[in-house]
């Protein structure tokens, strides 16, 4: 658990001074007015949408597959938007570790559904909740933090210094930080009625998986780590849904909670989760993170990679 993480005066090495320039640079740029910095990062993803083919065909064969009926065109198009929301998302984290309170609260638009983590909580129980790997996900949990602070379940950062900055930024709404192989830990914090971010919607491997319906995908690798944690007598799982609006104001809906979940069928369980996950994208496809090679682990082992 990290809720209060330490400077230490060997981040002063020369080693980190590489990483002090790029947290300073991106702290001098969290001080333009929001509308500028939207308008760079989309010139910043579009640059990356030149240069990084790769990335680029691994997107569009992820649209490709997920949306059978979409055109060559709309998915040229998709493509490129969620390479622009790909480079706002970097201003956004900026945004979401360093920004005040007061200038937060001038881009929050709305969040709904409280009253369900509430009602958990009420009833004794703490909250999974199921969010998927929006570009924007740093500001939604500095967002929701303002209204109901929760816990992250995240994988540390390899840099000691970045660790240090990202910490500090996400508990600047939160209450703590669970490494992502403290299964006790999260499980505990379950038990004390805490809500719990959890991201399910990752290919993460063959192990602890079902191969599940995802969009028009029969068969993606989909973890059953979600349902280690929801098999909690202490627990209710929920989902959450979060847009960035055109004006740069951020929308947050919690959705109640999986009724009979987990059911003991695993197939079904997973394909439950999916299919809350598709719900939460299809809001803003745009801005979900399609450059994750999300269908990487196929049922048959022998098979070539999807995206060659």
């Amino acid at each position: 658990m990290v809720n209060n993480p330490t400077f230490k005066l060997a981040f002063l090495a020369p080693k980190f001074w590489p990483t002090w320039l790029s947290v300073f640079f991106m702290y001098a740029l969290s001080w333009l007015p929001q509308g500028i910095q939207l308008w760079l990062g989309k010139m910043l993803g579009r640059l990356v949408h030149r240069l990084l083919k790769k990335r680029r065909r691994i997107a569009d064969v992820n649209l490709r597959l997920c949306f059978p009926t979409m055109d060559a065109q709309q998915r040229d198009d998709l493509v490129l938007k969620n390479m622009e929301n790909t480079g706002i998302a970097t201003f956004e984290t900026s945004m979401a570790w360093w920004w005040p309170q007061w200038r937060l609260n001038r881009v929050v638009g709305s969040i709904k559904g409280i009253e369900h983590v509430e009602k958990a909580q009420a009833n004794g129980k703490g909250v999974l909740l199921l969010v998927p790997h929006m570009l924007h996900l740093e500001m939604l949990g500095r967002v929701l933090g303002i209204a109901q602070p929760g816990i992250g379940f995240y994988r540390p950062h390899n840099n000691p210094l970045m660790e240090y900055f990202m910490t500090k930024g996400r508990l600047r709404s939160n209450e703590f930080l669970i490494g992502k192989r403290d299964v006790k830990g999260l499980l505990q914090a379950l038990k004390n009625k805490k809500m719990c971010y959890y991201l399910p919607d990752q290919d993460y491997g063959r192990n602890r998986c079902e191969f599940a319906p995802f969009f028009a995908v029969p068969d993606a690798a989909s973890t059953t780590g979600t349902l280690l944690f929801a098999g909690s007598k202490n627990c209710e799982t929920l989902s959450l849904h979060g847009v960035r609006d055109e004006q740069g104001k951020y929308h947050i809906q919690i959705q109640p909670a999986l009724a009979d979940f987990p059911s003991g069928d695993p197939l079904t369980d997973v394909t439950r989760v999916n299919q809350r996950m598709e719900q939460a994208i299809n809001e803003a496809p745009e801005q979900y993170m399609w450059l994750h090679r999300r269908f990487k682990t196929r049922p048959d082992e022998n098979a070539p990679s999807y995206y060659e």
